[in-house]
């Protein structure tokens, strides 16, 4: 009778452990792979400790996720605790919507937020847990040591902080021509992308730049991530669809005009297929051509807009294609309805010091510490966007509500949750020395942000990361 019931008793345990690894798949959580053997739940995909009834708190981590400047905390960014290695990403474009799975199956899962905090609770305990720090391919992962149960375990900022380059973690890989009125190329320095991973498409950077009609063609002597290189100009990059493809993110700054001599048609195509296929594209002002079409002299009405009015569907916007610079100390406001992500936005700016009252964002256009750099400026040359069609983010109640900031997903003409890239327009401009130059000399030494820049920074996390809504 004695050996009975000790084989009655492992027998309990054994039904037992397979029980409590079956509820954690009965909770809706992710699979973490086969089945383990009954006396074998192990590893991350199986429960932790209850915690609750000891009288303790869950397992938990938290901090605060930044650019990789190591200053901005970043909204919407996915913290999560995987059952298994994600893996390397692949380079290039392709579709990524937010209903997919997040590489690596993630046992417990959280978006940090409009502060940039997060709190993962229910993490498994023990040695060598797996954090993943991720939006779009932007990725950091770190090895906890050691959790220990029923702790809440706070992060450190070097833990918690974006890549800023390809030793601490995945970069995405972007490709930014530059302009004669715009300087996005400038936004990334200020982000705290390291200037080893700035190169031309040459160079082993993570970031490409490209000349944009009189815009900055080389880098400065010495650079490190080009070495006085000259700069492929920009047109080899938006006429090729294949180069683009092999882009995360494409991003144009504003030339001062259309230009639409350097955009044919077949370039219009290819950005356009660029985005439909996964592609996250940002248009800057007088890009507004990939958009509307043709309005400079060079080509009026010959370059028609590829996302344009059509005898079947409206325009995604109506434009103005005003001129003149917004006048200074004036102010955009944030879209807090037409925007799923307006509210957040808000929040975010407010917590960032982007406004000092809530939806303001200020226009500041002269630099206290150095004459010679343009501060960021705003333009209006976009009257209102379809709202059936695109999300408004930023608009200028002293023009009449006009836009000045709007996104939409891509193909337009497939339903919602069948789209698979981003467009970003945007009629605010980046501080720095914008024109013809070398880079980043014309940048400017100052890396603070002005309140627009701040919003695009905002945006700028915000395309990269998956196509729709995350719950």
């Amino acid at each position: 009778m004695r050996i009975v019931t000790i084989r009655g008793l492992l027998l309990v345990l054994a039904v037992m452990a397979i029980g409590a690894c079956g509820k954690q798949r009965d909770r809706g959580e992710p699979d973490a792979g086969p089945t383990p053997a009954p006396d074998a739940c192990t590893g991350a995909g199986c429960p932790g400790t209850v915690c609750s009834a000891m009288g303790k708190p869950e397992t938990s981590v938290s901090g605060t996720v930044y650019a990789p400047n190591g200053t901005l905390p970043l909204f919407g960014i996915n913290v999560y605790v995987p059952a298994h290695d994600p893996g390397p990403f692949l380079d290039g474009a392709q579709c990524d919507r937010c209903s997919d799975a997040l590489p690596g199956d993630p046992v417990v899962q959280t978006v940090s937020d409009a502060n940039g905090q997060f709190s993962l609770i229910g993490i498994p305990s023990g040695d060598n847990v797996r954090l993943v720090i991720t939006s779009g391919k932007w990725r950091k992962q770190i090895m906890l040591a050691h959790v220990e149960p029923c702790t809440v375990q706070a992060l450190s900022t070097a833990q918690t902080t974006l890549p800023r380059d390809h030793t601490e973690g995945d970069l995405p890989r972007i490709a930014i021509t530059t302009g004669f009125a715009d300087s996005l190329e400038c936004l990334v320095r200020k982000l705290g992308v390291a200037d080893s991973e700035i190169s031309t498409d040459r160079g082993a950077g993570r970031v490409h730049l490209y000349a944009g009609e009189f815009g900055k063609d080389k880098f400065a002597t010495g650079f490190p991530g080009g070495s006085d290189e000259a700069f492929s100009l920009a047109s080899t990059l938006w006429n090729d669809l294949a180069k683009m493809k092999s882009y995360d993110i494409v991003m144009f700054s504003c030339e001062g005009a259309q230009y639409s001599r350097t955009k044919p048609q077949a370039a219009l195509d290819a950005v356009k297929a660029y985005a439909d296929f996964g592609g996250r594209l940002f248009l800057s002002h007088w890009h507004n051509i990939w958009i509307e079409g043709a309005t400079d002299e060079d080509n009026m009405g010959q370059v028609p807009a590829v996302w344009g009015a059509s005898a079947t569907a409206p325009g995604i916007a109506t434009w103005t294609d005003r001129v003149e610079e917004l006048a200074i100390n004036s102010s955009s406001r944030i879209d807090e309805t037409s925007n799923p992500k307006g509210v957040a936005f808000a929040s975010w700016m407010m917590n960032v010091g982007g406004s000092t009252v809530r939806d303001h964002i200020e226009l500041v256009n002269q630099a206290p510490d150095e004459h010679d750099v343009v501060l960021s400026s705003g333009r209006s040359t976009c009257a209102a966007v379809d709202p059936e069609r695109a999300e408004r983010w930023v608009f200028l109640p002293d023009q009449g509500g006009g836009t000045q900031n709007f996104q939409f997903t891509t193909p337009i003409e497939q339903p919602v949750d069948a789209r698979c890239g981003k467009v970003v327009f945007s009629d605010m401009h980046v501080s720095g020395i914008a024109g013809e130059g070398v880079y980043p000399e014309s940048c400017g030494t100052s890396l603070e942000m002005t309140p627009q820049e701040k919003a695009l920074a905002f945006m700028f996390f915000d395309i990269a990361s998956c196509v729709g809504v995350l719950l």
